[in-house]
């Protein structure tokens, strides 16, 4: 009997030494748990509940509206208006993807560079984020779209803002166009606005020179979202504010009149005011309609403008570099009497000059006669002006012509001005 009880107690105590050490760890487990909640709930609470509330509302940009571009009378050279668009969303889109773009293309058409695109940004994007499919629809096709809206599923109609130029190929030199934004604008420009799909940024002409205060501010659109970045609901929004408008020099209506004389000639005209220098007209012929720029240009027409002698892209105003012609003969004048010769100096204009083995002729066919400086510029006359340039030499025309601002840029507020 001693003996059993000796083992009884044996047990017991290795028993209580068990359950003291498993009751301690327990509880030190149990403390360390309690300890890292009251932790994450009351001395972090804040910050992880703000985390949590990021994770669940998303602030969005929202694109302001482009501001717009004005003659010297408030003409609207450049304004914006309703873009009616379809949008996709795949995960929608029951029958797949490719069925769906079929059944709108029996309602209006997609090109295969759009249906390319199209496919390229869905594989970019989340199954649930809209894809624009088509964009600047008239009035009748965006209804027909939404008369068939029950049997296109994944289709979704959408109504923008897209830019519009009024006067499209008279001033699109002056006004410029917008277009898609580049990885090199990026580079260059880091206003978050740039990286909103669609969004589009001037490239040429004022849209361009005036971007940054025609392009205003970012609105911001708050929603609800759930784990996988789907929106729930819309909580709220805050219009951006407006670029401003800009007002121009140019004279709509002369502009127009210009552009008429010009027709389809390879010609640049500018017309000023001779008191203040503004600058009431500037065309450059052919040219270019720049809306297309919002639909998207497709490759034959980019080749039809790039191929074209008359060169429509380019603004010979500003662009191009000729021979002056008889425009320069005044500037050949000044440096004539700066350089010593008198205004009773004359010429006998015979209606050729010679100089070594060559020939110059007078655009008078058996000449002017006797021409002094007056009667020179008066006649505009080749052969005096040939000796005149001869007798003051090429360096002399060359400082009195950059006196007179030739060569120099003009510092017109318009980007690609050569010197």
């Amino acid at each position: 009997m001693p003996l059993f009880g000796r083992k009884d107690k044996s047990r017991y105590a290795s028993f209580t030494r068990r359950t003291l050490l498993l009751g301690g760890g327990m509880s030190a487990v149990f403390t360390v748990l309690a300890g890292r909640l009251y932790q994450l709930q009351i001395l972090e609470g804040r910050q992880y509940q703000t985390a949590a509330e990021d994770n669940r509302i998303n602030e969005r940009l929202v694109a302001p509206l482009r501001g717009r571009i004005l003659d010297r009378f408030g003409v609207e050279l450049a304004n914006n208006r309703r873009d009616y668009r379809i949008l996709l969303i795949p995960e929608q889109a029951t029958d797949g993807v490719e069925s769906a773009l079929a059944s709108v293309s029996r309602v209006v058409e997609i090109t295969p560079h759009q249906h390319e695109k199209i496919l390229r940004d869905i594989a970019q994007n989340k199954k649930f984020v809209p894809v624009t499919v088509v964009e600047n629809l008239s009035w009748d096709e965006f209804v027909l779209i939404n008369l068939h809206l029950p049997y296109l599923p994944g289709i979704q109609p959408d109504v923008g803002e897209t830019r519009a130029y009024p006067y499209a190929a008279q001033l699109a030199h002056v006004v410029g166009y917008v277009a898609a934004v580049s990885q090199e604008d990026k580079k260059a420009d880091t206003d978050p606005l740039l990286d909103l799909p669609g969004f589009r940024i001037g490239k040429r002409g004022i849209e361009k020179k005036f971007d940054q205060e025609i392009r205003g501010s970012a609105g911001a659109s708050r929603v609800e979202v759930n784990a996988y970045g789907r929106v729930i609901r819309e909580l709220g929004r805050e219009a951006g504010t407006p670029g401003k408008d800009v007002y121009l020099t140019i004279d709509q209506q002369l502009q127009q009149f210009v552009n008429q004389r010009l027709g389809e000639e390879s010609a640049a005209c500018v017309v000023m005011d001779v008191e203040n220098g503004d600058v009431l007209a500037l065309d450059s012929t052919p040219g270019f309609d720049p809306n297309l720029f919002n639909v998207g240009i497709t490759n034959d027409q980019w080749k039809t403008w790039t191929t074209d002698d008359h060169k429509p892209l380019l603004n010979k105003t500003l662009g191009g570099v000729y021979p002056p012609g008889s425009t320069f003969k005044p500037a050949v004048a000044m440096a004539a009497v700066e350089s010593g010769i008198t205004p009773d100096f004359s010429v006998f204009c015979t209606g050729t000059l010679t100089l070594g083995n060559h020939d110059f002729h007078c655009w008078k066919a058996g000449g002017h006669g006797r021409m002094t400086l007056r009667d020179g510029i008066k006649h505009s006359c080749d052969v005096f002006f040939y000796e005149v340039s001869r007798r003051i030499g090429i360096d002399q025309i060359e400082k009195y012509a950059h006196i007179l601002g030739f060569g120099q840029p003009t510092g017109i507020e318009l980007p690609g001005e050569l010197g």
